[in-house]
């Protein structure tokens, strides 16, 4: 079947429907809001028929027909079947994987073991994102995601991967004979390092939530250094920094290797955990499956 004419009327229309703005689908497609109202009016006069209304009261808004809502799912699977064979051309035809992944998670236990998949399938291509932003899959090609949160999403189905605990961690020098760090009453020697990469997510552990669930009344918590980075906290606890909080599967290799020690308490849980997230809906090929397979296979591995 030829593909249909009109494609970048057909893109424009996507992308407005998608952002519910013309100004947005603009930035996106690198055009004038004009051209894409002028693009998405040659559409519905070639095909009669109309795609959005103006809504009346308050800041006018897009509002999509009945017509457009019921094309607007099947549109955008066709153009992720166009993506991805564009993927495969520029691959020279092999099966490339795209994942979006936190820098941290990356950094800490992902990048390690990749030839490890590599090595098990040589003829897949992988490519991982790790700018840290929350990449949106109708948008950007991108086959799978790992998540960390409660596992909801908007669009996307989540297979957990792994559950995370939290406890102090520091540099084995930190601690001393003149100052040990033996409890929470101790803390009030050394400074804290605050993981604020999370700020506004109530669920996320901090040192208060964490001395309070441990029975401990440290007036001080909130004093201390705070990073907006996770992987930066670890490496500052590294440096001998302070006393950070260790996310379990972001410190297990520094504890092997000896580059921190935990001084003291016990392991928390946290409601948040590592995911594996995909569009909802979305064909599963043979490369993505065998990639996410393989992530599963290695935390059971652990």
């Amino acid at each position: 079947m030829r593909a249909p004419n009109h494609l970048n009327g057909l893109r424009a229309f996507e992308s407005a429907a998608r952002h519910m703005s013309y100004v947005r689908a603009a930035e996106e497609l690198n055009v004038s809001p004009a051209a894409i109202g002028q693009l998405v009016r040659g559409l519905e006069e070639s095909y009669g028929v109309v795609l959005f209304h103006r809504s009346r009261g308050g800041p006018a808004r897009l509002v999509l027909t009945d017509q457009a809502l019921a094309a607007l799912s099947d549109l955008q699977t066709g153009f992720d079947y166009l993506s991805a064979a564009v993927e495969r051309l520029k691959s020279g035809g092999g099966a490339t994987v795209t994942v979006t992944v936190p820098p941290a998670f990356a950094d800490k236990w992902l990048l390690s073991r990749v030839e490890n998949f590599r090595a098990l399938h040589p003829s897949f291509e992988l490519r991982l994102d790790t700018n840290g932003k929350l990449v949106d899959f109708n948008a950007e090609r991108v086959d799978l995601g790992i998540r960390f949160g409660t596992g909801h999403w908007p669009g996307l189905t989540a297979t957990q991967m792994m559950s995370e605990e939290f406890f102090p961690v520091c540099s084995p020098t930190l601690p001393t004979a003149a100052q040990p760090l033996k409890g929470a009453d101790d803390l009030k020697h050394f400074p804290l390092i605050h993981d604020v990469s999370m700020r506004y997510a109530t669920a996320f552990p901090t040192w208060r939530t964490w001395l309070q669930r441990a029975g401990d009344d440290f007036s001080d918590a909130e004093s201390g250094l705070q990073i907006n980075d996770s992987a930066a906290v670890i490496q500052a606890a590294i440096s001998g920094a302070g006393v950070a909080l260790g996310r379990s599967s972001l410190v297990s290799k520094d504890l092997e290797a000896g580059r921190l020690i935990r001084p003291f308490g016990e392991a928390q849980s946290c409601d948040f955990a590592y995911y594996i997230v995909q569009k909802e809906g979305a064909e599963v090929e043979p490369a993505v499956d065998a990639f996410k397979q393989w992530l599963l296979d290695q935390v059971h591995q652990d």
